[in-house]
């Protein structure tokens, strides 16, 4: 069943605008047009399925494009998804180090009662 852009919109939660964005950036297929609407394929709500739990997984729209790149209902997700996942776990993992690190600095800074900041400096705070 075909869907209009309204349609998917208030399906998805997502703002028509966000949908026209995918479209342009190539994360979902062109839609057709009926007189000035935009019809979509019955496989766009599964697409902007998969298009949001990229997202929530941090992914960016062009690492999401490598992702769903020539994607038929058929493909499996499996060996995509690993590749992906492995590349971004990396960047995640260092994302938590350096936030960890900033955490520890924060701590140490509330914690300092120097009377200036050059006797801070001083003292490592």
């Amino acid at each position: 069943m075909p869907y209009r852009i309204g349609e998917v919109a208030r399906r998805t939660g997502l703002a028509s605008s966000a949908i026209r964005y995918y479209e342009r950036e190539r994360l979902i297929p062109r839609a057709t047009r009926e007189g000035n609407a935009r019809v979509f394929d019955d496989d766009i709500l599964d697409r902007l399925a998969l298009i949001e739990l990229a997202k929530q997984a941090g992914f960016t729209i062009a690492e999401t494009r490598d992702l769903v790149r020539g994607v038929e209902r058929s493909t499996p997700p499996g060996p995509r998804w690993r590749k992906l996942a492995e590349r971004k776990l990396v960047e995640v993992e260092a994302r938590i180090r350096e936030a960890e690190r900033m955490r520890n600095v924060l701590k140490q800074v509330m914690r300092c009662d120097c009377p200036t900041f050059e006797d801070c400096t001083r003292a490592g705070c």
